[in-house]
Order: C-alpha cells, then structure tokens, then sequence
C-alpha cells in the first residue's frame, strides 16, 4: 500500500548550528527521509541553517524552504521559529530553481519546472497528472506568480500546482524580501518548483473562509499595469466599492475589519469562487489589487464567514472526504489570513484549528498558488493519504 508520512519539528533557537541539532534531534531517524522541509521565520540566518541541517543529514537528501511570516503545525501557527519536516514513503522528488523572477519572470517559471522535470527524467508534456503534483514557492515580493505560471505550465497545463509565496516578519515593509531553498542554494529573487511523482493517494486543496452574496461587480477600467481599478461600475473605484459596502474609503484597506477582508472580490471557476480580494485604495481613488485585473472581468461580492469554524471543518470533513485516511499535508497559509484573525480577535481559534489537520508543516505565505491560479486570502493544501493498492 503506498503512502506518504510526514514527521515535523519546530525550535525557537535562533543559533543555525544548535537549530539544526534541535531539529534533528526531534526528527529523530532521517536515514529514509526522501525530502527534508525547512520553513523558518526571516530573523534565521537562512544559509547557515540550509549548511548545518544538510551537515547533519544523509548525503542526497533532498531540501526545500522558505522565510516565513509565521511556521505552522499541528500545534497551531508560532512566530520567530524554525519549522521542519520530513516526508517519507512512496514519492520521488525533483527540484527545480528558476532565477531572474524580477527580469523574466516566465523564463524563470519555465526554467524551474523543466530542471525538476529533468531529475525526474520525464519530459514534462509527458507527466501523468495523476502521478505528478508540483509545489511553487517563489519570492512573493516580487509580486509575478501569475507570469511565472505561465512559465511553469507552458508545456503542462494539466500539472496540479500548490504553493505560495516566500514571506518575511514584517510584511508591510517594502524591504522585504522572501528566499527560498533549493538543496544547497539559498536565493532571492527566484522560484523553487518542486515534481512530486508518486502511487499514493493525494490531492490538492484549498480552504477560505468566505461565502458567495450573488451581487457582483464589473471592473470597467483599469491602469496600465493592469493591477490598479480606475472604475469599478462606471465610477471611481474606491468609491463605488466604498458605497456598496456601506463605509469610509479609509475603512477598505485589507486587514480593516470592515472593508475588503470583511467583503472581498472573487473569480467563479465553474461552481467555485477563487478569492482575488483588493489591497488597498490609493489616494488618486483607485484601488490596488494583488493580481492582475482584465477591463469587463465581473467579479463576485464575498461575505465573511466564521474563519476558525469554517477551517477546522475543512479539516475535520472536506479533507478527508478528499483525501481518505490523510498521512501528511504541506500547508501555504495567507499571511493575510493572519491579519483578519488578529484584527477580529481570532487568532488563538484559528491557531487551535490546526490540530484537526493530518500531520502538517507549513507556513504564513505572501499570496497563494492554486494551479494556475494566483489567489489570496487562502489556504492551500498539498495531502497525501494511502493508496488503495
């Protein structure tokens, strides 16, 4: 019966070298270990840790991680740590880093996925979609999911892509920077693409804690770079979503209680809604988005539900029901989600939610891959279970 297991591990020392031998320590054998996780907070010396935890692993083993804007377990979502897993069991791995995120994206994409693709020995128009799952984790402050996904599946638009964006402490800085690790290399500015081949069960999912009202909206103009609505319905932007919601401009900007995280925008794909909720208004009465806008695109009104109800249940009822007798989940959670929940007082039952979750690691991401989709205010899910063989 082929399964995938997962172990984790977390330390608070900030020193690379007794980090690593927490860690370690806590994970206990790693002789089998096909692929090793290491998520941890930006105040981590990164490239010390990567060298004193492949110091203390077999030779080979394969490595991948990120800079975080928070670590979670099954114990819930911590601050200033370092997260580790192992995944162990039926998979074979292949990683890929594509540079250049800030010059051509879509190179860099495609790049990526082809070196994977190329340690798995398979070309990737070849890959079965049932077999193959792929992990995207880039330097989401460069703001280019969306062009590096076309890189990524120009020559396999069937590959199921999860994933997010490599974070930083202090999200708000515009010095903030995500690194990601590839094996041995540590890089800025760059996509880690990771193949999963495997016969064990899995699938991938996502989570958001929102439900459709039926009103919609048409974004009607948009600025050059195609991430700033001028006109939402024939008017200034702020100020029609300002009047649909019933509040102040100054009351939208994302993580305000009453604005764009109470009623976000969504994109309906067939009978589910992808959550592409504004940024902030701007003083010129437009309002920035995080993904790209299209002029006519009709976008779907959201309403806040119950966050930590509605994600223990995801865990406790759709994931399961998905992924039968869940082993192990890789988890890509929005820094955003994040903020919500402390502006409405839920972060410790939300925190708590996470230990209905099979055995988990994972990490408060900057914006949220879900195939070919760039999505926010989300949680994406990588599962596996066992096989029925």
């Amino acid at each position: 019966m082929a399964t995938v297991e997962l172990k984790s591990a977390r330390t608070t020392e900030v020193d690379a070298e007794k980090a690593a031998a927490e860690l370690c320590r806590a994970l206990g054998d790693t002789a089998n270990a096909k692929l090793v996780t290491i998520f941890a907070s930006s105040e981590h010396d990164h490239v010390a840790l990567n060298r004193a935890l492949r110091e203390r692993l077999r030779k080979g083993t394969r490595i991948i991680g990120a800079t975080t804007g928070g670590e979670i377990d099954n114990r819930g979502m911590h601050h200033g740590s370092a997260l580790a897993s192992m995944l162990t069991g039926d998979l074979e791995v292949g990683i890929g880093l594509g540079r250049g995120l800030s010059e051509d994206a879509v190179a860099a994409g495609a790049q990526a996925l082809a070196r994977a693709a190329e340690e798995l020995g398979v070309r990737p128009q070849d890959m079965d979609p049932k077999k193959y799952v792929g992990v995207v984790i880039d330097d989401g402050f460069r703001y280019k999911k969306e062009e590096l996904l076309l890189g990524v599946l120009d020559k396999c638009p069937s590959l199921t892509l999860v994933g997010g964006g490599a974070a930083h402490t202090n999200l708000g800085s515009p010095d903030s920077i995500g690194f990601v690790h590839a094996d041995a290399e540590v890089a800025t500015d760059a996509v880690l693409v990771v193949l999963i081949k495997t016969d064990a069960r899995w699938g991938a999912l996502r989570s958001h804690w929102y439900v459709p009202t039926g009103e919609r909206v048409r974004i009607t103009k948009v600025d050059e770079t195609c991430t700033r609505a001028l006109e939402i319905d024939g008017q200034p932007a702020a100020k029609r979503y300002a009047e649909l919601l019933g509040v102040p401009i100054d009351d939208l900007e994302f993580g305000k209680p009453n604005g764009f995280a109470r009623r976000p925008t969504a994109m309906k794909v067939g009978r589910e809604f992808f959550i592409r909720a504004p940024w902030k208004p701007l003083p010129d009465g437009s309002i920035l988005f995080a993904n790209l806008l299209e002029e006519g695109a009709d976008l779907e009104l959201m309403q806040l539900g119950d966050p930590s109800g509605m994600t223990r249940k995801f865990f406790e009822e759709e994931l399961p029901r998905r992924v039968p007798s869940p082993t192990a989940a890789l988890l890509f959670h929005c820094g955003g989600r994040a903020w919500v929940a402390q502006a409405l007082g839920e972060s410790e039952r939300l925190s708590a939610s996470f230990d209905a979750a099979p055995p988990s690691a994972g990490f408060n991401v900057h914006f949220e891959i879900y195939s070919g989709f760039q999505i926010n205010t989300t949680l994406t899910v990588l599962a596996f279970g066992q096989s029925d063989a």
